[in-house]
Order: structure tokens, then sequence, then C-alpha cells
């Protein structure tokens, strides 16, 4: 089956993103946790959630997928933004056990000057010091367009931040087709080749979920602009190829193109149109 949804709004809690999730068509989504600016989280309603995983089970939805707010870097330059940061990712890990067995994934951050070997300690730090074993959420580092000093761009990267993570049964990896191609990797031309780096560098049992977006640049360009589906340099055809890929196939796809719920609810019905069933 093709779990593949989109971001929606969270203002009105689980039971409304569910619903407009299945009027999209989509079996899955993304939410942000609170304004993907930051700031205080609404509290959760236990009635609300209850209704959503009736609603859920019901349609058959795979795993969700998440999202940190832009705000949270751990590994700024700054002490305060990286407390910030931490403060803000302990209190979602206690937020998302509402709704147990899902994922949560983040930007790794940007190491602002510091240096990427010294970004990715912290980022594993406050990992080491946040998640327990008690927690079913697994977090997942999103791989990176490349841009200004951001980490996580490069495999490698991601790697060493697994490396260094004590509970790494409580982690894992999305990986955004645009990203992916803005940081050089050629999902179009070579996608086998990738995903075979990608395993041999991370570990393929790491990768969790995707974020599925074409590009308005061209390969190697570090500069994360997600265009819709078969409207940029990556195109329909590679990407119903990864939809349908062996290593992919059973992952949650999220749509983060720009768009509104009408060209969600088409880009929806397109992939799973171009979904071969097994």
């Amino acid at each position: 089956m093709l779990y593949i949804g989109c971001h929606l709004p969270s203002s009105k809690g689980y039971l409304a993103m569910g619903r407009h999730a299945v009027a999209l068509g989509a079996n899955t989504f993304a939410f942000f946790t609170r304004n993907p600016r930051g700031g205080s989280a609404k509290k959760i309603n236990t009635s609300d959630v209850e209704a959503f995983l009736k609603l859920a089970e019901s349609h058959n939805f795979g795993t969700l997928v998440a999202h940190a707010p832009y705000t949270m870097n751990l590994c700024s330059n700054n002490i305060s933004i990286r407390e910030f940061g931490r403060n803000m990712l302990a209190d979602d890990m206690k937020r998302m056990e509402m709704t147990p067995g899902q994922y949560y994934n983040f930007h790794p951050g940007s190491h602002v000057g510091q240096g990427v070997d010294l970004g990715i300690e912290q980022i594993a730090e406050t990992l080491n010091n946040v998640l327990t074993k008690e927690q079913s959420t697994t977090v997942l580092l999103e791989g990176m367009a490349g841009k200004g000093s951001e980490i996580g761009s490069k495999f490698e990267e991601l790697k060493a931040i697994l490396d260094k993570v004590e509970l790494k049964e409580k982690m894992g990896v999305c990986l955004d087709t645009c990203h992916l191609w803005e940081a050089g990797y050629d999902i179009v031309n070579d996608l086998n080749g990738v995903l075979e780096e990608f395993d041999r560098i991370v570990g393929i049992k790491y990768l969790k979920a995707m974020h599925l977006n074409d590009s308005k640049n061209p390969i190697a360009a570090h500069k994360d602009r997600h265009e819709l589906i078969g409207e940029g340099h990556i195109g329909k055809k590679a990407l119903i190829k990864i939809i349908n890929h062996p290593e992919l196939r059973n992952l949650p796809f999220i749509l983060e193109t720009p768009n509104d719920d009408e060209g969600y609810a088409n880009e929806i019905k397109l992939m799973q149109s171009n979904y071969t069933t097994w």
C-alpha cells in the first residue's frame, strides 16, 4: 500500500487533521507539533486523540510524520537558542506519546560558523539528554539541501550524528527528494546508486520516511526550493520511480510541494494511480 499525505494544519486538533487527510485521499500526514516558528504548544485534548486513533485505524493510516518547528536549532552558536531547542524537543517527546509509535522529524540544524564537527557533537549531545528507552516515538534526522551552514546534506554527516547517539533504536532518517537532488545526489539518473550509497554509509534500516517534492533548481544547487510534482528538475517520471522502488515503496511519503488542498488531492491521486501493487 502507498502511504502518502501532506502537511496539515494542526491548530484544530488530531481528529480535524485526520478528517482533512481523508478528504484529500491521504492515508498519512505530517503536522507541526507547534507553531513552525516556535513558541508554546497547544494543550492536547485526550478525547480528540482517541477519536483520531479510531479514525486512523478505520482508514488504515500509515505512520504519521510530525515535524519540529523550524526554530529548533540544536547546534546554534548561541547557547540560549540551543537550550530553547532542547526544551522544545523534550516537551515534544512527551506530547508525541499521546499518539504512540509515530515519527518525529527535525532539521539537524545550522552550525552558524562553529564548524560541522562541533555542530554534530551538539546535536548528538542534546539527543542523548532527551531520548529515553521508554519512548515509542522514533526521531528522524532530515537530510538537507546544504544551504548555508546546514548540517545533514551529506550522508556522512547523518551517519556521524547517529554514531554519537546512544539510543540508536530510537533514531531514523527522513530523506527529502528536493533536498537530495539539490545536495548533489542524482536520484533522477542513478536512484539505485544513491540508495546503495546511503545503505553503505548510513544503513538502509534507518530510512523511515520520505518527503516527496520536485525541485525548482538543477542538481547540486544547495538552495532548497520545492516545486510541484512534475514541474521541476526532478520530474514526474523520477518521482513515480521513487514511490515504487523496492527499498522505498512501503515508507510514508509526505508532499511538501507549494500547493493548496486541490493541488495536494491531485498529487496524491496522481501518485496513487502510478503506484504498482505487488
